[in-house]
């Protein structure tokens, strides 16, 4: 069945709102009540965090492979553990378990990431809408904003954690069954995926892999922590209900302003301009512990990093042949591996400092280090 170009934008929405915006994302609003009941510590907050990641990563490194199959059976496929995982977080209280379930969910949000920006991305760019896939990740904003009303609505309602990751499956099931209907199999097949030349990645495509790891390095910790160091923080706790809603909020439309900002300036300009900005939003929500700063850190750092995800993806995209999936997966597995460490830092050193200042300054340092390197790729590839 043939979809029109906006119902296939909208199904990479809703594919990119279960995959990431809720099997990622969802974890910080719940990680509160979560740790309150089960007696978790910073440290082994984020070592679940960082499991994640890591899945994240191997299904990066996956994802670049000559998998059998279409990439949509292998989307379907990846938004239905995703949806399991997520039923299975409420379903146990252990430790090892946490971690191996989202170990697996990190792997099935990385294949949903990968395979519907190259699915709807390619077909986009064949009906000549490539500007619809401000749509297409919008998804993460939406699903972030979407997933964190539900929690915030039954916290408010007296569920305690394990209904919330039930309630939050049961969304992502919905999510995924919309996205099946409105991206339907390929009406013709893709072309073999592109390999680098043997020995000669280009130098800015290095610089930009670079900063998107440290991108990622730079972000989590924020998206990770700001609604436990809400609620952690009296003066704060009023705002706990609404904090990562307004991140998602704030994420919904960014993709489409910085994408109309690197129509003027450049892909690789914007992100380094984007990465500045993040890099103050995370400092603010740090620095001072104030209702204004936190909100500014969720307003910045939820307003830049899925534009930064999206930039990165394009311009690894501009540059390959083919299916775009190599590249994209390769700029993933390096966001991966920021992620993954992000997170484990950042508990250890609260647990030894009893604050996330040291962690989140390492952050906003490696976003300034980021936007050095985007503008150093820039030039590279001028010349």
């Amino acid at each position: 069945m043939n979809k029109t170009p906006l119902t296939l934008a909208f199904g990479g929405l809703l594919a990119m709102a279960a995959a990431i915006g809720i099997g990622r994302f969802v974890y910080t609003p719940i990680l509160p009540p979560m740790m309150e009941a089960l007696h978790f510590s910073k440290a082994g907050a984020g070592l679940i965090a960082s499991a994640n990641f890591v899945g994240y990563f191997l299904g990066a490194l996956l994802a670049a492979l000559r998998l059998p199959g279409s990439r949509r059976a292998w989307l379907l496929a990846a938004l239905a553990v995703n949806a399991i995982t997520l039923a299975a977080m409420g379903a146990t209280t252990a430790m090892p378990l946490f971690l191996l379930l989202r170990l697996i969910a990190g792997i099935a949000s990385a294949f949903g990431l990968i395979f519907s920006s190259a699915l709807v991305l390619d077909r986009l760019a064949r009906a000549g809408r490539s500007g619809l896939s401000a749509i297409h990740f919008a998804g993460v904003g939406s699903g972030i904003a979407a997933s964190a009303a539900l929690v915030a609505v039954l916290v408010q309602a007296g569920a305690g954690w394990s209904g919330l990751w039930l309630a939050s499956a049961a969304l992502a099931a919905i999510a995924s069954l919309a996205a099946a209907w409105m991206v339907p199999a390929e009406s013709r097949p893709i072309t073999a995926m592109a390999a680098a030349p043997r020995g000669r990645v280009s130098a800015d495509f290095i610089s930009l892999t670079i900063a998107y790891g440290l991108f990622g390095f730079g972000y989590i910790i924020t998206a990770t922590f700001i609604v436990d160091m809400v609620r952690g923080t009296s003066a704060l706790r009023p705002l706990e209900p609404y904090i990562w809603v307004l991140f998602g909020l704030s994420a919904a439309p960014s993709v489409a302003l910085w994408g109309a900002l690197a129509r003027r300036w450049g892909v690789l300009t914007t992100f380094a301009v984007a990465s500045i900005v993040e890099a103050i939003g995370v400092a603010a929500s740090a620095l001072w512990l104030t209702s204004a700063s936190v909100i500014l850190g969720a307003l910045l750092v939820g307003g830049t990093f899925m534009g930064l995800t999206a930039l990165g993806l394009i311009a690894a995209r501009e540059t390959a042949g083919g299916d775009p999936r190599s590249r994209i997966a390769l700029m993933t597995a390096s966001f991966s591996l920021g992620q993954i460490l992000g997170p484990a830092f950042a508990g250890f050193v609260y647990d030894a400092t009893g604050s996330l200042m040291t962690p989140s300054l390492a952050a906003a340092a490696a976003l300034i280090v980021a936007a050095m390197l985007s503008v150093l790729a820039n030039r590279q590839r001028r010349h």
